[in-house]
């Protein structure tokens, strides 16, 4: 997940200037029609690529989206898809397979020009920007954007505050863009329209990849509503909303006021985008097959029905994508919900689990590897070691029942796992998990939740999960962006943990783990930073609060009827939304 969606991170201040430089566009192309590029072509290369305009591109999910909003949404195919109406600094290559993971700018000129200290990072929007009413985007709108979702918590609380914590502190106290209107946040300033100037606590090499989130796509001030504004979001992109129903649909049309000259890697094909929300993943599969939608929006692939009959038909399977998008399935153990405040009752459930059970109950091998450590393998720093080592995999109730002992729960004991509602595989790992669990006397009941408020109002809210016993919570994470510091921080990092919208599940605050964190952030050797992230893993993994489950991968299928598929890894192996048209 990119949700998969806070750095507290610490130093000093200083200034900057970035320089301009076009995009290289596009994407790689591949085969010209889907059905004879083949199984994972899609992985590799750009299928059934075209420039051919009009016709409707639908869209379909189960369940419903945290937001719309750029500034208040934490998924990583909420990421994807608002890059069509919502242009950030920086973005991601509109390519199939490692071409995907490319950085380029997109609302910027050029990437970022970082102070020779690296406190300030320096950016230059590009000539001619226009929202979808024909007002000119300035830099004053970027730093709007970061100020509305990084330091009002109480209205925007689905994204990350990397910004919140790795931003200046303010001279005097900064409290968001609503309660404080005559307040001003010095760390980021605009001497002009086309620029926008950063002031960091301390370097961080990956900043480039922070301003490809949502967040920095800008949002005039005079037409922010608030929570509203996902009602009436203003269109940098492509496309704008002709319709926003809560729960239920939004269409998208043509934005007039959008410049090819002004955006080297969007093209504009269908005449029509059509979300729509709530359908149940077998009509969404059913929809895919029939050619009657074009892209499942939440990427997760078909389900285990669907799936089945795809393997058993050649024809099929050649129209499907299986990729890794550095994904890990896990169950977080939540250390402030007893007896999890200890860690042996924590190493009980490591041992306890069958994960090969849990793989089978996802949907065997297709949909992931069985995994031991936090990073998974397709992210620079990701180390093979395993301290919780069963015999294939399957568990040992002679471990689980001595770390209970250990512990003073000889016995056992009860806890609630939760697990996502609209997330079938996801429920039924989740009964694997409770009948391991009730092997060495752990009972667990499970509790189901709607995705769409699953970290703001449940599994990540900290209260929430004390007042109703939830010890265990599915997950599933992604990269923010693809090295280890966007994969790790938001779920280790123990200055991390919010209220609401909280991602740190399991609400660790290891010293030690933090102080890893801050010193990669600031190490320039790429090299000493990747060993940096495979020793977080491990410490992570000494204090047993995550139980890795799969390195997951999407099993995807591909339509004739939409072109210009590419899975990309910088979005978990979905497709790349940008440039998707349809033959239809």
């Amino acid at each position: 997940m990119r949700r998969s969606r806070t750095v507290a991170l610490t130093a000093a201040a200083a200034a900057a200037v970035l320089v301009v430089t076009g995009c290289s566009s596009s994407s790689k192309s591949g085969d010209s029609s889907s059905s004879g590029a083949g199984a994972n072509a899609a992985t590799k290369n750009i299928v059934n690529a075209s420039d051919k305009k009009g016709g409707t591109v639908t869209y379909e999910m189960k369940g419903t989206p945290d937001s719309l909003d750029p500034g208040n949404t934490y998924y990583a195919y909420i990421y994807n898809f608002s890059r069509l109406y919502a242009r950030p600094l920086t973005t991601f290559n509109p390519a199939a397979g490692e071409d995907g993971n490319k950085l380029v700018p997109d609302l910027a000129e050029s990437m970022g020009q970082p102070s020779a200290d690296g406190l300030t990072w320096t950016y230059k929007l590009r000539a001619g920007l226009k929202y979808d009413d024909g007002s000119p985007i300035t830099s004053k709108d970027v730093k709007y954007a970061v100020e509305r979702s990084n330091f009002a918590p109480d209205v925007n609380s689905n994204g990350p505050t990397y910004f919140h914590d790795l931003l200046v502190d303010n001279p005097t106290p900064y409290e968001g863009p609503y309660k404080d209107k005559a307040g001003d946040l010095k760390s980021i300033e605009t001497p002009d329209d086309t620029t926008v100037v950063f002031h960091l606590k301390h370097p961080f090499a990956d900043f480039d990849y922070l301003v490809s989130a949502p967040q920095t796509a800008p949002v005039p001030q005079a037409k922010d509503t608030g929570a509203d504004y996902v009602k009436h979001v203003v269109s940098s992109g492509t496309y704008k909303f002709e319709s926003y129903e809560d729960g239920k649909q939004a269409v998208l049309v043509p934005n007039t006021n959008w410049d090819k000259s002004t955006d080297p890697i969007r093209k504009q094909l269908p005449e029509k985008i059509v979300l729509k929300m709530n359908i149940d993943q077998a009509t969404i599969d059913k929809d895919l097959m029939a050619g009657n939608a074009q892209v499942d929006l939440v990427g997760g692939g078909v389900d285990p029905q669907t799936q089945a009959q795809i393997l058993r038909d050649e024809k099929l399977k050649a129209k499907t994508d299986n990729a890794y998008g550095g994904r890990l399935v896990y169950m977080a153990i939540n250390t402030k919900v007893a007896p999890f405040d200890n860690v042996e009752c924590r190493k009980a459930v490591q041992f306890a689990i069958d994960k090969v059970s849990v793989q089978t109950a996802e949907g065997g091998p297709i949909r992931g590897q069985i995994a031991n450590t936090v990073l998974p393998p397709d992210i620079p720093g990701h180390q093979d070691f395993n301290q919780y080592e069963t015999k294939d995999n399957k568990g040992d109730e002679g471990k689980a029942k001595d770390a209970l002992k250990a512990c003073g729960k000889p016995d056992g004991f009860s806890t609630v796992i939760s697990a996502r509602t609209e997330r079938s595989t996801e429920v039924a790992a989740a009964t694997s998990i409770q009948a391991a669990l009730k092997k060495v006397g752990i009972n667990v009941e499970i509790q189901q939740y709607p995705q769409g408020k699953y970290l703001t109002d449940s599994a990540g809210a900290p209260q929430f999960t004390q007042d109703h016993n939830i010890g265990l919570m599915m997950m599933q994470w992604g990269a923010d962006w693809p090295t280890g510091y966007g994969f790790l921080q938001q779920i280790v990092d123990g200055r991390a943990i919010k209220a609401s919208g909280n991602s740190n599940l399991a609400q660790l605050n290891d010293p030690a783990v933090n102080k890893l964190l801050d010193d990669a952030a600031v190490n320039p050797d790429k090299a000493a930073r990747e060993k940096i992230y495979g020793d977080i893993d491990k410490k992570v993994m000494e204090q047993a609060a995550y139980v890795p489950l799969t390195y997951f991968k999407v099993f995807l299928y591909r339509p004739d009827s939409a072109t210009n598929l590419g899975s990309t890894p910088a979005f978990s192996g979905e497709y790349d939304y940008l440039n998707i048209g349809t033959t239809k």
